[in-house]
């Protein structure tokens, strides 16, 4: 007869090991989040004597801190930018830079890892450590992480205005607002046309550079904001198939944009909808003609001096005529529009997949979180914005100023450093 291990028991089994005896033990459904985020453990945390003990290199790696384990000592050395920690199994002295710290639980060996207070360890390192009984969850806020801060802005109406958004103020007035979270401005004024012109309004999408717009870029050099153009069109009717099929378009659009951009610190090339569903020699074709585009523009904004920035739906989308590693080369950074994919808020999975696949091929520090307020809440605003932290991203956008409640701003304040 064979024996098949049960999990639980085994894993009950080693708890009967643990030094101290008379110890109380309890690994029953113990989750642990931070950011909003779910921490994966090979060995689950468990309460011991009233106190939740993790796997230390999990919960390390998450908050991005570097551990050396020491076996002859069975010491654990975490090192990060705001402290180190010497851990040893089983003493209740820890050291935090250098200086002695009772722990009410030593660190023990579990199943041949080594497991350390949850809440000493994270609030070493900056953390807000929250535990919630009812639902047996523990919930980590790391500190505020200095991340570039992209506000997406465009018309609204006396309700959704973009200024008063971010200059806390009616137009033409400036009150600071949250001009020290955003960091820069994605001007949403530009389009092109079928034959590659650009304009300053667009009858297909309402897009326009209102008046009063030269207000707005000295309100945001007053504040110390980058400013990008946006040029932003979508493939409904075939119009970006028709520029971009075309070479002489293709410069014609390269070229004004170039011209124009002298006005503004870079260029935001928000292009949609291109390739959907597209595979094979059909996908090929349509994103060597994007790329086609992006490789006459780059050079030029380059030796004006200016960047490029391309906003693009992801990697796991259905529009697939976006060439990740060919645009990574020849863009400055892209943000990654993770969203729409149909529930909202928008599913953490899919955004993780779509960061993922992204990374694959372009660094994470030129790339960015496309994050749609509509599609979210306080909570899960926190938790994308956890998605750039934990992935080390260059930073986040926000589609768009506008539109974000107070209690999103203030959600964002917990997460992200602000400016000085």
């Amino acid at each position: 007869m064979r024996w098949i291990a049960c999990p639980a028991i085994v894993l009950a089994l080693l708890l009967c090991g643990l030094p101290g005896s008379g110890w109380a033990a309890d690994s029953t459904g113990i989750a642990v989040f931070l950011d909003g985020l779910p921490v994966q453990f090979d060995v689950p945390a468990m309460i011991i004597d009233g106190r939740t003990m993790v796997p230390f290199r999990a919960i390390a790696e998450a908050l991005h801190v570097t551990v050396t384990w020491e076996p002859s000592r069975r010491l654990v050395l975490a090192v990060g930018e705001r402290a180190h920690v010497l851990l040893q199994v089983g003493s209740n002295t820890a050291h935090l830079n250098g200086l002695p710290h009772l722990l009410e639980v030593p660190p023990v060996i579990v199943a041949d890892r080594t497991l350390i207070p949850l809440r000493f360890f994270a609030e070493a390192f900056g953390c807000r450590v929250e535990w919630s009984a009812a639902t047996r969850t523990v919930a980590i806020t790391s500190p505020p992480l200095k991340l570039v801060v992209i506000g997406f802005y465009a018309l609204g109406d006396a309700e959704t205005s973009s200024w008063t958004d971010l200059f806390g103020a009616p137009f033409p007035a400036k009150a600071g607002g949250h001009t020290d979270l955003v960091s820069e401005l994605a001007l949403g004024w530009y389009t092109i046309d079928a034959q590659g012109n650009l304009l300053t309004w667009s009858p297909r999408t309402a897009w326009q550079r209102p008046r009063g717009w030269e207000e707005v870029l000295s309100a945001a050099r007053q504040f110390g904001l980058r400013t990008e153009m946006v040029v932003h069109e979508t493939e409904t009717g075939g119009l970006l198939s028709a520029v971009l099929g075309d070479e002489e378009r293709i410069a014609r659009a390269a070229r004004a944009i170039a011209l124009a951009a002298v006005r503004y610190d870079g260029v935001n090339l928000n292009l949609e909808k291109l390739g959907l569903y597209a595979q094979g020699e059909e996908q090929r074709r349509v994103q060597e003609s994007f790329t086609r585009l992006v490789a006459e523009l780059a050079p030029l904004l380059r030796e004006a001096g200016r960047t490029l920035t391309l906003t693009l739906h992801p990697p796991n989308s259905s529009f697939r005529g976006y060439d990740y590693p060919a645009l990574g080369r020849l863009a400055d950074r892209i943000i990654i529009m993770a969203h729409d994919y149909g529930p909202r808020p928008e599913p953490l999975d899919r955004v993780i997949e779509a960061i993922e696949l992204a990374v694959a091929s372009v660094p994470r520090d030129r790339l960015i979180l496309g994050i749609s307020i509509p599609s979210e809440n306080p909570e899960s605003l926190i938790a994308k914005v956890g998605v750039a932290k934990r992935y080390r991203l260059q930073g986040i956008s926000l589609w768009r100023l506008g539109l974000l409640t107070d209690d999103e701003w203030a959600a964002l304040r917990k997460a992200v450093a602000v400016r000085p």
